[in-house]
């Protein structure tokens, strides 16, 4: 029987596998992440990757390890998590009244009972259409802290919701998890996620 690792310390991913009923336990990656000058789908699959190899380094046989990488791009310049309130601001500022994508990428790594791996690596992305925003409203929101940690400097599943005018594909990818494709991909080799107890 397969043992689930989530190569993520994020919340997010956390409640979407809890939310599928998924046993699973958390085991995080030590590697830095390093933003290559590449397109977001690149950028996205090869940090899930990273985090998913370096996590099945320390995992034994029948493991599934799924990795996750999340990254917001606004007119092909990819914005990363905010490393100050001014640059919140400025990402916020970029594209509200606009559109842009959110990709996350994702590295599924099945161990079988010899320990032989199989690999799936993928990115999805999703159009998020934002509303017109005053500087103030921008400043209201980043100064509620939720931006910090958060890829594109805000959270649609959070106080940035009144600003996010509509979105074209999978929300879930948005908050960080396309749990469908995840789910989906593992069945397509016969492996049902909710039946591992």
């Amino acid at each position: 029987m397969y043992e689930v690792i989530l190569a993520s310390g994020s919340p997010r991913r956390k409640e979407i596998l809890e939310q599928i009923g998924v046993a699973f336990r958390i085991v995080t990656s030590d590697k830095e992440e390093v933003m290559k000058d590449e397109d977001p789908a690149g950028l996205v699959k090869d940090l899930s990757r990273m985090k998913a190899k370096d996590v099945a380094l320390k995992i034994g046989a029948e493991s599934i390890i799924i990795g996750a990488d999340t990254v917001v791009a606004h007119k092909a310049k990819v914005l990363g998590k905010p490393k100050s309130r001014e640059e919140a601001i400025q990402m916020i500022e970029s594209f509200q009244g606009d559109s842009h994508e959110v990709y996350t990428g994702v590295c599924i790594i099945i161990k079988d009972a010899e320990g032989k791996e199989q690999e799936i690596n993928f990115a999805k992305a999703t159009k998020v259409n934002v509303c017109p925003m005053t500087r103030s409203q921008i400043e209201e929101y980043v100064d509620t802290k939720e931006p910090m940690d958060k890829a594109g400097a805000y959270a649609i599943q959070g106080k940035f919701a009144p600003y996010i005018a509509g979105i074209e594909g999978d929300y879930y990818n948005i908050v960080g998890f396309p749990i469908s494709a995840v789910y989906q991909s593992l069945l397509e080799i016969g492996i049902d996620l909710k039946n591992l107890r």
